[in-house]
């Protein structure tokens, strides 16, 4: 039996996140007042966001905000760009496309436990054993899928895993996982042609329609028309954008052929078919040993290239400004350099990167102090990004969900938009 994180899906997972799309009751969510203009405005928008997680936390120190001079500093130096700010002197690529993105400097999170810190990041909210909270890609299948008429694919991928679970949400909402070639976790290898698919449909066509003319209530009508739901699911058109190895081969060197710059790639074909939400896994960031050298050499070269052809890609399309592009782990690293050569666990002060949407560009979000261990400015909490991110996606602040056990949560835990990326 296959090993899943709860509110993940596999295929099989899959058939009963259709299922229970039509015959599980979706806990309420209450607006305030002026719901209804909120709604318009969602339903307006095409509006997505591209989440880049890089799991283990990366050492946000050597990346967006270098302390030159500093005993912490580390071995890399800053570069100027396109922005009002300064970055790792690896990542020139990202550098060109400052003016779109932005970096914010004073993350604190206190979550410095791997398991911990991804759900806080995840959710906006602190593991609580009474309640699993959605990760907020299931926040946002849940309040813009209804309104996407036309989509015909889940509302929420996730490749290369890492995503988290649809919590209280509901399977409904959970994110539908595939590789970075496109295929759907745990499926069958020897698949089944069309011809099989038609003559097991009308089989199965025989026996439940004698099922649902014997009388049984409406359940087995219900059934019927969830199964035929999934069928149209699996042969849309839609499915062919995770088909990365059909773009222009010039498109797809410049993101770069590894799992990082597939993954983007995908991200962008989904975003075009309606996919409001997509979090793209890059695994790698734990390094409590050999930052500098992994760094130069493995992680940044990587992660500069695909964010730099992404960023870029988009705005060639006209896309950038309605697609949030937000990178993060689950904490940073110590500004203290360990003997081993590495940075450990440090969540009272990281950065993370986000633009377009949008958001203004090329600024810097607050300010560590010269050794990179307090702040000199307001702190941030992923409730606040989350916030961030609802306010360029349209989605009203103002949704408040409810729990299973009938606990009233707000959107992004409450947090509030951050008003030097707000134009």
């Amino acid at each position: 039996m296959s090993q899943m994180k709860p509110g993940t899906m596999d295929r099989r997972h899959f058939m009963r996140h259709l299922a229970t799309g039509s015959a599980m009751t979706i806990p309420a969510f209450h607006f305030l007042n002026h719901l209804q203009a909120n709604a318009a405005e969602v339903r307006r928008n095409q509006k997505a966001c591209i989440l880049i997680w890089l799991s283990g936390g990366p050492p946000t120190i050597d990346m967006w905000d270098l302390k030159p001079g500093s005993k912490n500093g580390g071995e890399f130096k800053p570069i100027n760009t396109a922005g009002d700010l300064q970055i790792c002197e690896h990542m020139p690529q990202i550098a060109k496309q400052m003016d779109s993105l932005s970096v914010i400097r004073t993350m604190s999170t206190r979550e410095a436990d791997h398991t911990r810190g991804r759900y806080y990041m995840h959710t906006s909210y602190v593991p609580n054993p009474t309640v699993i909270h959605p990760s907020f890609g299931s926040v946002v299948s849940h309040t813009l899928a209804p309104q996407r008429k036309d989509l015909e694919i889940p509302a929420f991928i996730s490749i290369g895993g890492g995503a988290g679970s649809s919590g209280f949400l509901g399977m409904t909402h959970a994110p539908f996982v595939v590789d970075s070639n496109g295929q759907i976790r745990n499926a069958d290898p020897t698949g089944v042609d069309r011809r099989r698919l038609e003559q097991r449909l009308a089989m199965w066509d025989v026996v439940e329609s004698g099922f649902i003319n014997s009388d049984r209530g409406d359940l087995p009508q219900a059934h019927k028309d969830v199964y035929h739901k999934a069928v149209n699911l699996m042969t849309s058109s839609q499915m062919d954008a995770f088909k990365v190895a059909t773009e222009d081969p010039k498109i797809q060197e410049a993101y770069g052929n590894n799992n990082l710059g597939r993954g983007l790639l995908m991200a962008r074909r989904l975003v075009e078919v309606g996919v409001p939400f997509i979090e793209v896994n890059f695994g790698g960031w734990d390094l409590h040993n050999d930052v500098f050298n992994t760094l130069r050499d493995q992680r940044l070269p990587t992660l500069d290239q695909a964010i730099a052809a992404l960023t870029q890609d988009l705005k060639s399309r006209g896309m950038l400004d309605d697609t949030v592009i937000l990178c993060m782990g689950e904490f940073g690293r110590t500004p203290r350099i360990n003997q081993d050569v590495g940075r450990d666990h440090w969540a009272s002060s990281w950065s993370l990167l986000i633009g377009g949407g949008g958001l203004n560009g090329g600024v810097a979000v607050g300010e560590t102090d010269k050794d990179g261990v307090g702040l000199e400015s307001k702190s941030y909490l992923p409730g606040d990004v989350w916030a961030t991110v609802s306010k360029a996606m349209g989605i009203p602040l103002n949704i408040v969900h409810t729990s299973k056990r009938g606990r009233p949560m707000k959107i992004a835990n409450g947090g509030n938009p951050i008003d030097e990326l707000i134009s």
